[in-house]
């Protein structure tokens, strides 16, 4: 006999006060309710039920094995929910926001593939370099490249590691000098990622040993978005620390080149952020899942 059917029965006798109760409740005759719980209660090998006339009570132990239920059931009828959703074609909205340029190069056409494998869905990319509150602004999924934040109403998937590079081009390297240590990152005109009021360090690691710098910033150009400083640097305007997909092509071509190459600045983590729900709709979950499959475990280095 159905064990799940015998803890609804079960459950509904006690919710209902009696059997006839019950059976109304749940659309069914007196008997079979009555069948149920007793087929339960002979498995069990206890009483779960005090029976009178007048009155159905659970048992001390039918009170314990009730509170159970509840729970056993409800994550039951999670369950079922979700492989029915999981069969249904998702349809509706989802909302994705993402840096600018990670965005455009490759979380876009990620994103037009998942489309294609869902017809029905309807994907509104916000892409900015601003850092936003996912829930306040109402993005479904959020993809950030960050140092990591802990947070407690989001739920945080790491995805990939993005290698950051100390680059400048040729010609202001001529025009100023190559630095060949971090302490001479202070006395170099430096383009960063940020407020021109804030005053911030870089760090730097030695690759073949265990030192850390802290270089102090000179900078000309402020940015939040890493494909205008990218062009600073070409142009000239100083020395950038940037996520090295941003550059790949730069370097290639010679219009970058690699400032201190025997000192590492710390990588970044891309994540993915969305809110906590015990019940994820399934189009957040698929497109979660699908960036997971896309991304997960990378090293971004171009």
């Amino acid at each position: 006999m159905d064990r799940i059917e015998q803890m609804r029965a079960f459950k509904q006798v006690v919710e209902s006060g009696g059997f006839a109760a019950a059976a109304r409740d749940l659309g069914t005759s007196r008997s079979t309710v009555s069948k149920l719980v007793r087929a339960l209660e002979n498995e069990l090998g206890v009483q779960l039920l005090h029976r009178s006339t007048r009155v159905v009570s659970p048992s001390e132990t039918g009170l314990a094995f009730y509170e159970r239920c509840v729970e056993l059931l409800a994550s039951w009828e999670e369950a079922e929910r979700s492989v029915k959703q999981l069969q249904a074609e998702p349809t509706g909205r989802l909302r994705v926001n993402a840096p600018m340029s990670f965005g455009a190069m490759h979380l876009a056409p990620a994103i037009a593939e998942f489309m294609a494998q869902y017809p029905q869905l309807q994907v509104e990319l916000s892409l900015n370099d601003r850092f936003i509150d996912p829930i306040e602004e109402g993005f479904d999924v959020t993809l950030r490249i960050a140092e990591p934040q802990p947070t407690s109403s989001l739920l945080v998937q790491p995805l990939a590691t993005i290698e950051r590079v100390l680059c400048a081009s040729p010609d202001y390297l001529r025009a100023f000098g190559t630095p060949t240590h971090p302490a001479d990152l202070s006395e170099c005109t430096c383009l960063r990622y940020g407020h021109i009021a804030l005053e911030e360090r870089w760090t730097l690691y030695e690759k073949n040993g265990d030192g850390e710098h802290l270089a102090k910033l000179r900078s000309r150009l402020c940015s939040n978005n890493g494909e205008a400083l990218r062009e600073g640097a070409i142009r000239g305007l100083g020395i950038a620390l940037l996520p090295r997909f941003i550059v790949a092509e730069a370097l290639d071509r010679g219009d970058l080149a690699i400032v201190l190459p025997d000192y590492r600045p710390s990588a970044l983590a891309m994540e993915l952020l969305y809110p906590v729900s015990r019940h994820l709709s399934v189009k957040t979950r698929l497109l979660v899942d699908f960036l997971k499959a896309r991304f997960e475990s990378q090293v971004y280095r171009i």
